[in-house]
């Protein structure tokens, strides 16, 4: 598998989403007969779908939205809904700061301290609410925030840093132990950042309810930019699927993988669950959302690594409700509204009627699919064009 790169070094090709097709069945199904749930820490979800926490993407309004719709949104307990008790008014400073002052503006805004208060406050705003609370922060911060997360009534809790492994080594401070956490905790645990096989099996075995699975590919993800690290997406979700399926058959517990970062379009999220996803993670897409706090604007947390700038602003722009970017009607063309119909719709034409038949579809090296036959696209400036 692996390709000479140089004298006495060699290197494994991993593939991402444009490089890949799927390959239609020899029969079609209706699209509203597919089921598309996803079932996940003892719950069942009619999408399955996790809007990412991140700042310009999830604050407590579209938690409930999100949640009432059918999915699955992570509230960011490191962020800025947990230091100010009003975060509108930072988020919208930071969306009219000119592109010179917003990094300088993002880093002074995470250096206030965070309010455990705020932290009981937004969950508890989320359950009244009736709608599924699920939270997220850095592993240093985990085991003080379970705890009130726990109390405020939080469904799943989701410890999180760029790159996870069971064996973090430090000398200057104690690294959590996440076979404990994840026993201890009194609510289900899902566990990320992870690309590899081992590490993934690893993971599994702390007894997470759920893996994050990606590093390098997010819209706002500097990782591979900066530290030179990640991998593709395709070839990250495959070897961790892979990983899921050899202890399911050694243990009989079954743990969903979440492919997280690098889609934005109906079509890489078909292909993530071909490759063997149980659900995906997005951010870039709710971003454009309506009821996303960002104001046009979403930028990606440097966790794990305080010497990093804390984030990087990229302009996103709108492109609809969370409803419609969900479930339509699609007013782009882009495949970035009406996520769930784009999935429905794959799944009929490749003749299945769930998820996890995805995973066996097959998948074609096909990177010309981005511009073949689109000449007339790019000569319009529409679909694949723009």
């Amino acid at each position: 598998m692996a390709e000479w790169i140089g004298i006495g070094r060699r290197a494994r090709r991993c593939y991402g989403f444009d490089e890949i097709a799927l390959v239609p069945g020899d029969k079609t199904i209706n699209p509203q007969e597919t089921d598309a749930t996803l079932e996940l820490a003892g719950r069942k979800f009619n999408v399955p779908i996790l809007a990412a926490a991140m700042d310009g993407v999830v604050d407590v309004k579209f938690a409930i939205e999100m949640s009432k719709l059918g999915g699955i949104a992570v509230l960011n307990l490191d962020g800025v809904q947990t230091r100010y008790e009003n975060p509108d008014t930072v988020l919208k400073e930071i969306a009219k700061a000119s592109t010179p002052k917003a990094t300088a503006l993002i880093q002074s805004v995470y250096t206030k301290p965070i309010k455990e208060k705020l932290i009981s406050k937004r969950i508890k705003e989320i359950k009244q609410a009736e709608a599924v609370a699920v939270v997220s922060c850095i592993p240093s911060n985990a085991e003080r925030f379970a705890k009130i997360a726990v109390e405020a009534g939080a469904d799943i809790f989701v410890v999180q840093s760029t790159v996870t492994t069971t064996k973090h080594i430090s000398r200057a401070y104690k690294s959590l132990d996440l076979s404990k956490f994840c026993k201890s905790a009194k609510i289900p645990v899902i566990i990320g950042n992870c690309v590899t096989y081992n590490t993934t099996v690893a993971l599994l075995e702390t007894g997470a309810q759920g893996l994050l699975i990606g590093i390098g590919p997010g819209t706002a993800c500097t990782t591979r930019g900066v530290l030179g690290i990640g991998v593709p997406q395709v070839t990250a979700t495959i070897d961790a699927a892979a990983a899921r399926d050899f202890y399911f058959k050694r243990t009989g517990r079954y743990i969903p993988i979440i492919t997280d970062g690098g889609m934005n379009r109906g079509g890489d999220i078909c292909k993530a669950f071909a490759c063997g996803a149980d659900a995906v993670m997005i951010g870039s897409s709710f971003a454009r959302a309506k009821e996303a706090p960002g104001r046009g604007y979403h930028w990606g947390m440097a966790t794990s690594h305080e010497n990093l700038p804390r984030g990087t602003r990229i302009y996103v722009g709108r492109t609809g409700s969370l409803k419609e970017i969900l479930f339509g009607p699609a007013k782009v063309d882009d495949g970035s509204q009406n996520l769930m119909g784009a999935l429905k719709t794959s799944m009929g034409s490749l003749g299945l009627t769930g998820i996890k038949q995805m995973h066996d579809v097959e998948i074609i090296i096909a990177p010309s699919i981005q511009t073949e036959g689109k000449i007339f696209q790019v000569d319009q400036r529409v679909g694949m064009g723009k």
